[in-house]
């Protein structure tokens, strides 16, 4: 038998046992919003309530408490861990390494968001940052692992690991027996392949999805074959992994129905609607699946599907600039250049006219040199705070009325 196919239903049970008590059993809940715009029923794991803020506390505990029961049985001293993460693992490992009493060091690529490193500083870990992505990060997390003779806990692709992230499987059918669509993000391919363990031997036919980031189609490029590019960054960092596991591979490959790729900006979109609409803050891993359901609603018209809100750490710059964008996508932030007589009471008579079409002004910027228009006239621009779509067609249509060149942009 294989390694992969060792990993099954009793072993996901066994750190269901292990790990009560320990990590959170969330909730599963349903969102009628979402729901109604998307066409399915959709109901929401919220694994961003984890103490660490991602579901991969349960697979980094679930390994970290079999090391020690190896070493209490008298097995070999345990030195401390290590692991390479782009952040959510290196944090589940800090956190709970922190609480057995293990010292932790935790490789984290260059590129890792500054609140997850400092978060995982804050566990008392011993940070190392090092690689422009996670392979090389984790080649050098092995290098030191010999070095110091620590124990190196993988992020996806170790049973014990795919164990733990399979508990989340339990939980969703026990909360909500009634799914029959089960959407996950997908990176290395543990969170994935541990559910899909689990509710594949709970409920045969049920749906199993894979997503991930177009910019990052490892699992997608292994299993099918195809030879997508890939990218260097993406705001789902948390998933981007340029190989996927072994042993996942082999459990998505006999396990899932498909997997399926979503750009950034319908993840950077799911964010945004998942603040809005369920006040809950996700990162771009935790979005992936509400965007699998935005890119094709029809594909999950009339199902019951199960998503996960697998992370909610994300920095807060990029979240700012995700939040920003989303308005500017939703209509609700709008740039409109108006080209004026450049006299005096002109700017005047514009902003009248903003305020007489209700929106509100955030910036202007008033510009003679810079133009091709005539040298008697000067450009304004606007940036402005809008109710939607039809409401700048409003505005640049007063401004029109009003003897002005307006276009929004």
């Amino acid at each position: 038998m294989s390694e992969a196919a060792s990993v099954t239903l009793a072993d996901v049970e066994a750190a269901a046992a292990r790990l009560a008590g320990q990590v959170l059993d969330t909730p599963c809940v349903e969102s009628k919003t979402l729901s109604q715009i998307t066409g399915s029923q959709v109901f929401l794991k919220f694994e961003n309530l984890q103490f660490t803020a991602s579901f991969k506390e349960r697979g980094a505990l679930n390994k970290l408490l079999a090391l020690v029961a190896a070493r209490d049985a008298g097995g070999a001293p345990l030195r401390g861990v290590i692991a390479a993460s782009a952040g959510n693992h290196a944090q589940g490992v800090a956190h709970h390494a922190q609480r057995l009493g293990l010292r932790a060091m935790i490789v984290m690529p260059l590129t890792t968001p500054a609140v997850k490193v400092e978060r995982t500083r804050g566990f008392g870990a011993e940070v190392v940052l090092h690689g422009e992505g996670f392979d090389e990060a984790q080649a050098h997390a092995l290098q030191l692992a010999r070095q110091h003779g620590l124990a190196f806990v993988h992020p996806f692709d170790d049973p014990l690991v795919i164990a733990g992230q399979g508990t989340i499987g339990l939980e969703m059918l026990r909360a909500q027996p009634e799914l029959d669509t089960l959407v996950i993000a997908v990176g290395g391919g543990g969170l994935i392949a541990g559910v899909a363990t689990a509710a594949r031997a709970l409920k045969a036919g049920l749906r199993i999805i894979g997503v991930q980031t177009a910019r990052f189609p490892s699992m997608v490029n292994a299993i099918t074959g195809s030879t997508h590019p890939q990218g260097t960054s993406t705001i789902a960092e948390g998933i981007a992994v340029g190989e996927p596991g072994r042993l996942t591979r082999e459990l998505v490959r006999r396990l899932v129905d498909d997997l399926v790729l979503v750009d950034e900006g319908l993840i950077e979109q799911a964010i945004v609607m998942l603040l809005e609409i369920e006040k809950t803050l996700v990162e771009g891993a935790g979005a992936a699946g509400l965007a699998a359901l935005l890119k094709e609603p029809e594909r999950y018209a009339g199902r019951k599907v199960g998503l996960v809100l697998c992370g909610g750490n994300i920095d807060p710059l990029l979240l700012a600039a995700i939040i920003e964008r989303g308005m500017v996508r939703a209509g609700r932030l709008a740039r409109i250049r108006v080209g004026a007589r450049d006299a005096p009471g002109a700017l005047a008579r514009i902003t009248a006219a903003v305020a007489e079409a209700g929106a509100n002004i955030e910036e202007v910027h008033h510009q003679r040199a810079f133009t091709t228009l005539s040298v008697q006239n000067a450009e304004v621009e606007l940036v402005l705070q809008t109710r939607n779509h039809a409401h700048i067609d409003a505005v640049t249509a007063r401004l029109r009325a009003q003897g002005f060149e307006a276009q929004a942009y």
